[in-house]
């Protein structure tokens, strides 16, 4: 079966319409993530990511249904309460981009299309950039305070360490764009950085996960090992949805890609951050191999207490930076 983007938009939408017609609780249905672009495909392998709003809340928030090996539908399932003040969503970090411009498959009563006229209306004025990422900001402040006061261990650790990350990268994303996409992570991030008048957070943030320590050879060498841990964790109780096997391809070949190109460290977040997911659902015994990487890359022991410093004055620059904007702006 050959694979297009016309061809997922396609399924996308019949999808839409099959749920449409077995659900008359339905309320819209929505397209969003790398579909949206040109070119969805990373290592020839995509997911098609729907969100379907629901009258009430739904009893599943996560559906991954493999489609081939390479493609698979990964479905949100939303409350219609979730999208009452469409005003507060113009400002939310994620809900906000997401709700701008989706592609829209099926709505019930003009529902999307009065929660997004309103998300719309003064979206791109500087003070609601400014509070998507501000939003951003205090939530990597408020999760790097939270590890000072009651640090974790082991993979509950370091996955508390990568969101605060995660939000403080996403900080300067959204002040030119959308959130940072999973897989994309470290390859969107420069050019965001060097819009916001800041390229060099762009090694500062490689830093703060431990490119330095490693290469593209050291990086193809651990696969095999999260591969494993990948599988092992996928199904098990409390398992992250994102480990499930559908994904598996999705990840490994973008994986296999990026090692294969021209910046191989951008493989660090998409493997680091599945492998923590995996990890948080394996027994102790079985975590050596997520252990080992982790060691490598200084998120372990006393070289993490320096990668906790290191955001520290990675989250100072970005809150000067923001204070810059809003003298800027007048605002």
């Amino acid at each position: 079966m050959r694979v297009t983007r016309e061809t997922l938009l396609r399924i996308a939408r019949e999808t839409a319409q099959k749920r449409a017609l077995s659900d008359p609780e339905l309320v819209a249905a929505y397209l969003t993530g790398s579909l949206l672009t040109p070119d969805p495909f990373l290592g020839a392998a995509t997911d098609v990511d729907i969100v379907l709003v629901h009258a009430e809340r739904p009893k599943v928030r996560r559906e991954i249904l493999p489609l081939t090996p390479e493609v698979h539908l990964d479905i949100v399932h939303a409350a219609r309460s979730e999208y009452d003040n469409p005003k507060e969503l113009r400002v939310h970090p994620t809900l906000g981009p997401e709700l701008y411009n989706p592609i829209w498959l099926y709505e019930n009563r003009h529902f999307l299309e009065f929660v997004q006229a309103a998300v719309r209306t003064k979206f791109n004025e500087p003070d609601n950039v400014l509070e998507r990422a501000r939003r951003n900001s205090q939530e990597a402040r408020r999760v790097w305070l939270e590890m000072q006061t009651h640090p974790s261990a082991g993979p509950d650790g370091v996955r508390q360490y990568l969101q605060a990350v995660a939000h403080a990268a996403d900080t300067v994303a959204v002040l030119n764009g959308g959130p940072l996409a999973e897989r994309r992570f470290l390859l969107q991030f420069p050019a965001r950085a060097e819009a916001a008048g800041k390229p060099g957070l762009a090694a500062g943030l490689q830093g703060l996960l431990g490119a330095p320590n490693t290469d593209a050879a050291a990086l193809g060498g651990v696969l095999p090992g999260w591969e494993q841990d990948f599988l092992d964790a996928a199904g098990r109780p409390r398992v992250h949805e994102s480990i499930a096997v559908p994904r598996l391809a999705y990840y490994k070949l973008a994986f296999t890609s990026m090692l294969a190109g021209e910046t191989p460290q951008a493989v660090l977040w998409p493997l680091l951050h599945t492998w923590t997911l995996a990890a948080q659902a394996l027994p102790p015994a079985r975590q050596s191999k997520w252990t080992a990487f982790c060691e490598l890359l200084g998120l372990t022991g006393e070289a993490f207490e320096e990668r906790l410093e290191g955001l520290d004055h990675f989250l100072d620059t970005i809150e000067e930076l923001l204070e810059v904007l809003v003298t800027s702006q007048g605002l």
